[in-house]
């Protein structure tokens, strides 16, 4: 039988796992105890059978990571926060009993998922298109040329490589770059079948052919060869009016860039190791986690394995046993010692 499925995401001093039943986020606090928070997953298409269509499920997946990662974000630097003052952390709680001291509501949660979405298109669908609007105003090529959409994603590159590479030298985000190389080292080793042990985990490589940072290159290729194709003709015979319709139509149209950058990513991934094709695609993505991964220590590697080893333990559980929570409540261990999970994927 085929394993599940493990993807995750780098937290604050922890990392975010997830699986198809199953939500884990695994970090430390400040004075070094565990916190392990995990929940059943439902996907948000739920029982609509449409939605998880090749092309229409890579938007929804997108939603979804975007949902779960500033929900373990927010969570996780909540945990830095804790009071250190006070007696130690139990030993070990068995079960859930403890709660999240500041859960965000979902009102909070929409809020922040909506300020992310707005800027990400500010920035990468708006200020590009603008400023290829005034380089084509120099150099003589316009909205209808395919060197516009060209110029349009050279400048969504240098803007992501820009960032990626700008906020790799602050201190913090050094330390969530490492929780990054530690997910996709965890990550092998479940794939390859080893125990989730950081002797295994310390081997493997830190860059992996389906990580978001892959997925991004990928999303600026394919709106390029999909933009020069819908629109190569002008739309108002105002230059000003041109680009502006251009831009509000660019924003619906990233939904089906981000199912075909979807769908080949995930052929990248399934087929790297045996396809030079499926290798030059992921080469690029590769290439960028030099900036936004860095190699973990073994602390770290022991909490992206408590996380996945976390995701797997509800998967192993029969389907009648399987506990539904979705409480915000979590567990708190002094030392890995106590944490019972399976090492066996």
């Amino acid at each position: 039988m085929s394993k599940p499925a493990v993807g995750g995401q780098a937290v604050i001093e922890g990392v975010m796992m997830r699986s198809p039943r199953s939500l884990a986020v695994v970090c430390r606090r400040p004075n070094g105890s565990i916190v392990i928070k995990e929940d059943e997953w439902r996907p948000l298409w739920g029982n609509l059978r449409f939605l998880r269509l090749p092309i229409m499920r890579g938007g929804i997946v997108l939603l979804e990571s975007l949902v779960n990662g500033l929900s373990a974000l927010t969570f996780s630097a909540n945990q830095q926060m804790v009071s250190e003052t006070g007696p130690p952390p139990p030993r070990s709680l068995g079960a859930r009993s403890a709660k999240q001291p500041e859960q965000s509501s979902s009102l909070e949660l929409v809020g922040m998922i909506a300020v992310s979405l707005v800027f990400g298109l500010a920035l990468f669908v708006g200020a590009p298109h603008l400023a290829a609007w005034g380089l084509g105003s120099m150099f003589g090529f316009d909205a209808s040329s395919v060197t516009f959409h060209a110029v349009d994603g050279i400048i969504k590159l240098a803007i992501l490589v820009g960032y990626m590479a700008a906020i790799s030298l602050l201190p913090d985000v050094q330390r969530v770059f490492q929780y990054h190389g530690a997910e996709h080292k965890a990550i092998f080793t479940y794939e390859l079948g080893h125990d989730l042990t950081v002797a295994n985990a310390r081997r493997m490589s830190r860059f992996h052919p389906r990580c978001g940072t892959s997925f991004l290159l990928i999303v600026i290729m394919v709106s390029v060869v999909l933009f020069s194709a819908l629109l190569s003709i002008p739309i108002a015979n105002s230059a000003t009016v041109d680009h502006l319709l251009k831009i509000g139509i660019k924003i619906p149209l990233m939904f089906p860039v981000a199912g075909l950058s979807y769908e080949l990513i995930r052929l990248a991934g399934k087929h790297c190791e045996t396809s030079r094709l499926a290798r030059t695609l992921s080469a690029p993505g590769m290439l960028l986690q030099k900036i936004t991964t860095r190699e973990p220590d073994d602390a770290q590697l022991e909490i992206a394995l408590l996380s996945i080893r976390k995701t797997l333990w509800r998967e192993q559980q029969p389907e009648a046993s399987r506990v539904v929570l979705g409480d915000g409540s979590y567990e708190v261990f002094v030392s890995t010692d106590e944490i019972e999970l399976p090492l066996v994927a």
